[in-house]
């Protein structure tokens, strides 16, 4: 343990891993705020932004710890749907009209949490001017974005000041446990966001800061395996849904979910079955407000992934008897 750098410097944000973010998203580390995960980085960012009645669009449908914390926050909340037949592409004409005098904020996810969907920087940069039309930010969670390895999509914040990202090495790169997320907003805002770090989790650990800044280092190697692995289980994903007629999927460009709706029965009395009968768990669509949809995680070990199709299958099979 003596041989072991147990506490930092302190300060707002460890030197040298400011820099391999800077590096990494072609922001300035005034720009840059540290945060435990992404769920730590939404979280800090609402709280910088938000006041109890202050008015949030947020996308439908949507993560739900983004929905909790505005809640939790004492927003109001507007929505914007995101909807099957369109691929779960967001309208302009309805974000427009979403946006008021009275908006603060608008939150979106991207890649689109939970089916995988993808905003191009045109429809992001439109956003961005509605919002800044009424005085507003954008914040971007942009937890799987870096799962669209070819090409690369540029990340958000380089669209407009009133641009807020969110992100962390968790989704992409299997490090989940490093807990090393971070938040891209202009630098008066940053400021503000590590004033409110103060409050929710102060001090760091600096042993996930220093294993962080060893895992930029390596991070072409942590993308190859994310990529490859990504690759084949898409791959035996689509080839599955393809031979199904009693589930409707919109295909992701990229990422490790996918959506799939029932096209019939009652998907409560079905995910049952198949966490009782089959011992197999998918994350039910009533936690992202659409019932009949499941989400399909995609980023483990393939040959689990596998059997887990398989016992997918069996389950429909049986159930649609």
């Amino acid at each position: 343990l003596e041989d072991v750098e147990v506490n930092g410097p302190g300060g707002y944000g460890y030197a040298p891993l400011l820099k391999r973010i800077a590096r990494h998203t072609g922001a300035p580390a005034e720009c840059i705020v540290t945060a435990a995960g992404t769920s730590m980085a939404n979280h800090l960012a609402l709280a910088a932004l938000l006041r109890p009645g202050d008015e949030v669009v947020i996308e439908e449908p949507a993560y739900g710890p983004l929905l909790d914390v505005a809640h939790y926050l004492g927003a109001r909340i507007q929505r914007v749907a995101r909807r099957f037949e369109d691929d779960f592409a967001i309208s302009l004409g309805e974000m427009e009209a979403a946006i008021t005098p009275a908006t603060r904020l608008v939150v979106l996810t991207n890649l689109h949490n939970p089916t995988g969907a993808l905003l191009t920087a045109k429809t992001l940069r439109a956003i961005g001017e509605m919002a800044q039309h009424v005085g507003a930010y954008v914040l971007v969670d942009e937890a799987y974005l870096d799962m669209l390895f070819d090409p690369a999509a540029p990340f958000a914040f380089s669209l407009g000041e009133n641009f807020v990202v969110t992100t962390s090495l968790t989704k992409t790169y299997g490090l989940s446990s490093l807990r090393c997320g971070w938040i891209l907003a202009a630098p008066d805002l940053a400021r503000r966001i590590w004033l409110m770090n103060d409050l929710f989790a102060a001090t760091p650990a600096h042993v996930a800061e220093r294993l962080s800044v060893a895992a930029f280092d390596h991070l072409e190697q942590f993308r190859t395996r994310s990529r490859d692995l990504l690759t084949t289980n898409r791959n035996l994903v689509i080839s599955f849904l393809d031979g199904r007629t009693d589930l409707e999927c919109f295909r992701p460009p990229a990422g490790t979910v996918f959506f799939p709706r029932l096209t019939k029965g009652d998907p409560e009395i079905f995910f049952n079955l198949l966490r009782e009968k089959y011992e197999t768990s998918v994350v039910p669509g009533r936690f992202f407000e659409l019932p009949r949809h499941f989400r399909l995680g995609i980023g483990g070990d393939t040959e689990n992934l596998r059997a887990g199709l398989e016992r997918l299958g069996a389950a429909l099979e049986l159930f649609h008897r």
